[in-house]
């Protein structure tokens, strides 16, 4: 009995041993701790502005410029697969259905990934027809559009499609 008594001692000093080495560890750390060895970056978030070429609607876009709905799973949207540049600006027909529930943006992207062209956010029931152009793209030119979703009020991400395709000669070319 003495041989088992002494051996549940050991282990309960042994248990109590390794509680206050870890409490003391603990304090330690959290004593010592200053705050400013982790590094935080803050990213400064500008909510796009809204565009204020948006019509409230739906568009009658001419059936030769693939206008057509992508289905992105949280979201739908319409716009045209045959981009036309002209005058500084790409018709690309961007619609927002009205049954969505988050803001859209597109931004038009040349080979070389720079930024040609981007709308402001669109509201359900809206559309946009003409990106205006940063500068001139020519004809047979890829690019991508990056169709972007938002929640409404937080901005947060309801994700992006990205489709690609080509500039089109002008009208009546």
């Amino acid at each position: 009995m003495e041989a088992r008594d002494k051996k549940e001692r050991v282990i309960l000093t042994t248990a109590v041993m390794a509680c206050v080495i870890s409490l003391i560890i603990m304090f330690a750390v959290l004593y010592l701790y200053d705050g400013e060895s982790t590094e935080t970056k803050t990213i400064d978030f500008t909510p796009p502005p809204f565009d204020t070429a948006a019509v409230r609607g739906t568009p009658e876009v001419p059936e030769e410029l693939g206008w057509s709905e992508i289905d992105a799973k949280v979201y739908r949207a319409s716009v045209c697969s045959v981009v036309i540049a002209e005058g500084g600006k790409a018709d690309v027909w961007l619609t927002n259905p009205e049954d969505n529930e988050v803001w859209l943006k597109l931004r038009l992207t040349g080979s070389d990934g720079q930024v040609l062209g981007e709308t402001g956010i669109i509201r359900p029931g809206e559309y946009v027809q003409s990106v205006k152009l940063n500068t001139e793209a020519e004809s047979g030119e890829a690019v991508s559009m990056k169709l972007m979703g938002y929640e409404p009020e937080t901005y947060y991400s309801a994700g992006s499609v990205t489709l690609n395709t080509s500039i089109e000669e002008e009208k009546g070319e």
